[in-house]
């Protein structure tokens, strides 16, 4: 599936039904480019940076997370640069890396979720993390030239 160009500087890869993929979402602003969500897997987050590149934007600088969703933030260990979330989204986060140590709770979440289960068909473990960065309240990117937040380092 390819890139959908909104301007000169913004653009996002579609939700992809089969697999129940998310829309992953890009700007490039004046000084940093930053990713909106981090996908379903690491193969999400090679499609959506092979498209990227194809259509002649960088890697993001930052991607910042919308909502803990697992098909938003299981991509996570694979995207390039600082990574921003709530601090929320990190105890969620945190709390399916402690279920992922049960080698069995991959099996249960293809159990549960047949997208899920299409999306990490060959594969038997999970790697999640936390995002680089967190906040509490507000965040606010201005053109991606700065951030105004209470990000608290993570």
């Amino acid at each position: 599936m390819g890139l959908t160009k909104l301007t000169d500087n913004i653009c996002f890869l579609p939700h992809e039904p089969e697999r129940d993929r998310p829309m992953l979402a890009y700007v490039q602003g004046e000084k940093y480019s930053l990713a909106i969500d981090a996908g379903y897997s690491a193969s999400h987050v090679k499609d959506f940076y092979e498209a990227l590149i194809a259509n002649n934007f960088g890697e993001p600088d930052f991607t910042v997370i919308t909502h803990w969703h697992y098909d938003h933030t299981f991509g996570l260990h694979a995207v390039k640069g600082v990574s921003i979330a709530h601090k929320k989204t990190n105890l969620f986060l945190k709390e399916q890396q402690d279920k992922a140590r049960d080698k069995t709770y991959i099996d249960l979440l293809k159990k549960d979720d047949i997208h899920f289960a299409k999306e990490y068909a060959q594969r038997n473990e999970l790697n999640i993390v936390m995002s680089d960065l967190e906040f509490v309240g507000d965040i606010t990117l201005n053109s991606i030239g700065h951030l105004d937040s209470t990000a608290e380092q993570n």
